[in-house]
This record gives C-alpha cells, sequence and structure tokens, in this order.
C-alpha cells in the first residue's frame, strides 16, 4: 500500500509536474485546485501528508492549516 499525499496547488502546471513526479516515485497523489476544496479533502482519512500552496484562491494556506488544527487534524503539512 503506497502513501496517499495530498497536493493542494493552484496552479495547474506546477500541480501536474509535482504529481507526476510524486507518482513516478510510487506515492498515491490526490489533488485539490483551491484552498476549500483542499481543507475538504484534507478531512478525509488516510492521507499521510500535505503538500500545500500558501497563495490560493478561496482559501489561502495558512487557513487550510488553521482549520485542519482546529478540527485535530494532525496531518504533516509542508508549505
Amino acid at each position: 500500500m503506497s502513501s496517499r499525499i495530498l497536493l493542494v496547488e493552484d496552479e495547474p502546471g506546477l500541480r501536474l509536474t509535482l504529481s507526476d513526479r510524486l507518482t513516478m516515485q510510487g506515492y498515491e497523489v490526490i489533488e485539490a485546485a483551491d484552498g476549500e476544496s483542499g481543507w475538504r479533502k484534507g478531512l478525509e482519512d488516510g492521507v499521510h501528508l500535505v503538500v500545500l500552496d500558501v497563495g490560493m484562491p478561496r482559501l489561502d494556506g495558512f487557513e487550510v492549516l488553521r482549520r485542519w488544527r482546529a478540527a485535530s487534524i494532525e496531518t504533516p503539512v509542508l508549505m
């Protein structure tokens, strides 16, 4: 079973590149294109790591992280 990484990035080209690279390394990548959808996907079980962009539409990365921590989501986050 591979580790699941949530990639929250609003730039399509960067999201595609990072997703491809992580997948080639054997990770299962879940993608979100904005902070709101990333926040919702981060509430799901089974995410082992989050790669979180800071500057995004709808919710920025700092607010997404604040909401996860307030909901006791302790998944490691790389910003």
